[in-house]
């Protein structure tokens, strides 16, 4: 496995992870319509963020360097979001939410598989 090759398996699954969690914050946005002080605004927004982002965020943090935990909770978090609000919204919602969280898993499995020819220098 070349280089380039072993950046881009290490570094994407994580990239798109950063990425997935600023799409999730774009939908918190919706507390600053409301004309409310700034304590009340800013509690909207952390119970807006906390459910989804944060939790995103954290599982990263915890699983940066132990692939296979991110790579099965990805997953869990996928197959999760589909179980708890399946059939409440057209089929695009699921893949636009559980699709980036498995695409993400399974690209944490493969950095998991790959581990030693990718920490290798």
């Amino acid at each position: 496995m070349n280089t380039a090759t072993r950046r881009t398996l290490f570094w994407t699954p994580r990239v798109l992870c950063m990425l997935f969690a600023a799409f999730l914050s774009i939908f918190a946005l919706d507390v600053f319509d409301e004309s409310h002080g700034f304590w009340e605004t800013a509690l909207a927004l952390l119970m807006h963020l906390l459910p989804s982002t944060i939790l995103v965020i954290i599982v990263l943090i915890v699983s940066w360097r132990r692939e296979w935990i991110a790579g099965v909770l990805f997953n869990a978090l996928g197959v999760l979001y589909i179980i708890l609000f399946w059939a409440k919204g057209p089929w695009y919602i699921y893949a636009a939410i559980s699709g980036p969280l498995f695409l993400v898993g399974i690209l944490f499995l493969l950095n998991w598989r790959f581990r030693s020819q990718l920490r290798t220098p």
